[in-house]
Order: structure tokens, then C-alpha cells, then sequence
């Protein structure tokens, strides 16, 4: 998981693009700025649409849009398997060749990123087609077994509407496969983004803690104890992050001295926060309090990345400045609201936990009853 902060500096040919042995031109301060922003608004973006959509998906009942509940034993163990991975790829990228490595990454990633933008363009699209439209509805069931041994493998539902954007989204993952244009990268950087704040949901304040705790520590000792993330960043050609180049107003859009973000500087604040969205509305206040807090929190915290990267000249994990504040400052205006309690003990069930679906069924069924009672008497 890549999780830094990347600059290339000025002169350097540090983060990516083709050298010959020169030096590239030094970087204006306007484009400096420019590439900043434009990774700072492209990471607020998948969070704030990402929690609103978490909102909507929690409540749907469309299996193929059922989220994946983490639970504190997962977070526990993530910044261990994120380890694995991370020195796997390194290893691999020392002992391969990493034209081939890269290749069959390109092919993976070139069908989830179609896949991905499919999903995430489509409630946008669905309000540009005309009433009429001839929408029909398909699904895709892969069952293993037969008889009362029958179980579901893959239960997916989709309409004609669906394929129109899978269709558009496949144009955008040629671009990608045959260019690795930055803009084709970004495109399915922003859609991977969004589509884990949506799907990927904390079971609970203490476990989004654990999590963000884990990677805090996994962070730090990957960027400023070994070279591993920042190597495996620019090695690995595959849409795991935002760039943005530095001198795009020099260049075009032709630029090639990027500055990056790892998805997972979006992706793992974001879910905190959209879990925060969610216990606002479960307080049925009227209020986002906690999450224009984090909101405003990870503003903070990113723009401090991005300023001690520009003061030292290296490479930063955004996460040693991500997770105090996205955990502070939720906290801090709990305490303040004497609201600490009501927080930490908020709970999301797994809607895919067949034990949690047999406990809500059953929790329904004791008030229906309660209800009945009541009339009776």
C-alpha cells in the first residue's frame, strides 16, 4: 500500500519520467503551487462524495453494493499484511525485471480500474439518460453445488445503463493501458478512492483508532526507516496514486515531473471519516459536527504534509500528520460536547455477518411484538 507523500524536487528527476542523465529544470513556484492544490482538492474529493455515498450504500439492499465491514481483529492485523505486501513488491521489483512486472500489473489494474469508474460514474450518468430509455436488467449468479448444497458465488445485478458506463469507462482504461497517461492514471486513482470510502465501512470509532494507529507506525518506519515505499512508488506503473506534475504550465499536459500521493493517505482517513458522517446521522441531530471536524482535520493535516515536504526537501509519510489529526479533533469536540461515550460506543453490524442479519431480524420481530402487545391492551 503505497502511503506517501512524494516531491520530486526541483532539478531532481526523482519521481518518475524518463532521465538522460540531465537534470530537469527547476520548477516554478506557481507550479509548485499548482501541483499542491490540485493533490489536496483530488484527495478531498473521493472523501466527501465517498462518505455520502457510504450513507446511501449502508442503507441499500442491493447485494452487489453491500459494504465490507472491518472489524478490530482485521484492523489489527492490516498493517502487518500492508508490511508483506509492501516488501513483496520491493523484493520483486529488485530480483525481476520490472518491465514484465509492470505489464501484468497494467492488465489487472486495467480491468479494475474500468470496473471501478464503471461503479462510481454511474449515479451521475443515470441522470443524463433520457426517460425513455430502453433499460433492461440482467444479473450475473455463479452457484456452486446443487440442491440444498447450492451456495452463491457471485450474486451481481445490472441494467443496460450499467454497460453503457462500463463502455465509456473501458475508453478511459485503453487511454490508461496504452499511454499511462497521468490523467487516465488519476481518473482511476480518484474512482479506486472513492469506491473504498463507499464500500470499505469501520465497524466502530475503537477499531478506525487501531487502524489508523497500526498504518501510523507502518508509515513512518517505511518512509524514514527504509527506502522500500518510496521505491516501490516510483517503480510501480500502476494506478496506486494521484499525480500531479510540477510543470504543467511549462510543459502541458505533455509535464512529466509529478508530484504524488498514495491512495492510501485518501482512502484509510477517508473511511474514518465517513464513519463519523455516520454516527452524526445516527444521532439524529440535524448536525455533520464530527464529520466537517475530521473533514476539516484531514484539510489540516494534509496541508501540513505537504508544507514540512516543501521546508525538508523529502519524501513524507502523510500519515504522521493525517492520523493525530483526523483522531484529535473528533475527540477534542467530543469532549467538549460530552459526547465521548455516545462516540466509542457506536456500532455498525455486518450486513453480510448472516449473525447480524439473524439478530436484526429478531430485534425487528421482538418490537413488532412489543407493538402488538401494546394495541392489544
Amino acid at each position: 500500500m503505497d502511503s506517501a507523500v512524494s516531491d520530486p524536487h526541483n532539478g531532481s528527476a526523482e519521481a518518475g519520467g524518463p532521465t538522460n542523465g540531465t537534470t530537469r529544470p527547476p520548477s516554478t513556484p506557481e507550479g509548485i503551487a499548482l501541483a499542491y492544490g490540485s493533490l489536496l482538492l483530488m484527495a478531498l474529493l473521493p472523501i466527501f462524495f465517498g462518505a455520502l455515498r457510504s450513507v446511501r450504500c449502508a442503507r441499500g439492499k442491493n447485494a452487489s453494493d453491500m459494504p465490507e465491514t472491518i472489524t478490530s481483529r482485521d484492523a489489527a492485523r492490516f498493517p502487518i499484511i500492508a508490511s508483506c505486501t509492501l516488501l513483496g513488491l520491493y523484493l520483486f521489483f529488485k530480483i525481476f525485471s520490472q518491465e514484465y512486472i509492470n505489464l501484468l500489473l497494467s492488465m489487472y489494474f486495467f480491468v479494475l480500474g474500468i470496473l471501478a469508474l464503471s461503479h462510481t460514474i454511474s449515479p451521475l450518468m443515470n441522470k443524463f439518460f433520457p426517460a425513455n430509455f430502453p433499460n433492461r436488467q440482467y444479473q450475473l449468479l455463479f452457484t456452486q453445488g446443487s440442491g440444498e448444497n447450492k451456495e452463491e458465488i457471485i450474486n451481481y445485478e445490472f441494467d443496460t445503463k450499467d454497460l453503457v458506463c462500463l463502455g465509456l469507462s473501458s475508453i478511459v482504461g485503453v487511454w490508461y493501458l496504452l499511454r499511462k497517461h497521468w490523467i487516465a492514471n488519476n481518473l482511476f486513482g480518484l474512482a479506486f478512492s472513492l469506491n473504498g470510502v463507499e464500500l470499505l465501512h469501520l465497524n466502530n470509532v475503537s477499531t478506525g483508532c487501531i487502524l489508523l494507529g497500526g498504518l501510523f507506525i507502518y508509515d513512518i518506519f517505511w518512509v524514514f526507516g527504509t527506502n522500500v515505499m518510496v521505491t516501490v512508488a516510483k517503480s510501480f506503473e500502476a494506478p496506486i496514486k494521484l499525480v500531479f506534475p510540477q510543470d504543467l504550465l511549462e510543459k502541458g499536459l505533455e509535464a512529466d515531473n509529478f508530484a504524488m500521493l498514495g491512495l492510501g493517505d485518501i482512502v484509510i482517513p477517508g473511511i474514518f471519516i465517513a464513519l463519523l458522517l455516520r454516527f452524526d446521522i445516527s444521532l439524529k441531530k440535524n448536525t455533520h459536527t464530527y464529520f466537517y471536524t475530521s473533514f476539516a482535520a484531514y484539510i489540516f493535516g494534509l496541508g501540513l504534509t505537504i508544507f514540512i515536504m516543501h521546508i525538508f526537501k523529502h519524501a513524507q509519510p502523510a500519515l504522521l500528520y493525517l492520523v493525530p489529526a483526523c483522531i484529535g479533533f473528533p475527540v477534542l469536540v467530543a469532549l467538549a460536547k460530552g459526547e465521548v461515550t455516545e462516540m466509542f460506543s457506536y456500532e455498525e453490524s455486518n450486513p453480510k455477518d448472516p449473525a447480524a442479519v439473524t439478530e436484526t431480524r429478531e430485534g425487528t420481530e421482538a418490537t413488532t411484538s412489543k407493538g402488538l402487545e401494546k394495541k392489544e391492551k
